[in-house]
């Protein structure tokens, strides 16, 4: 399947939901915000949101410091 992740096209095998696509990559769903298809998902949302062919995922890592 082909989603667009961050602007760039990319091709995806293992992931049905959002919750499937960051632990695929390795991504703590703790530290990032989520936006599908331009809509911001909320965390306890990332298991039932399904990912479809041609969808769009911007996902922001929180990054503490001062």
């Amino acid at each position: 399947m082909r989603l667009t992740v961050n602007g760039k096209p990319r091709d995806v095998d293992a992931a049905r939901t959002i919750a499937e696509f960051l632990h695929a990559h390795d991504v703590n769903p703790q530290l990032v915000a989520v936006e599908h298809n331009g809509r911001i998902v909320r965390r306890e949302q990332f298991s039932d949101i399904e990912l479809t062919e041609g969808d769009a995922l911007e996902i922001i890592h929180m990054v503490g410091g001062g």
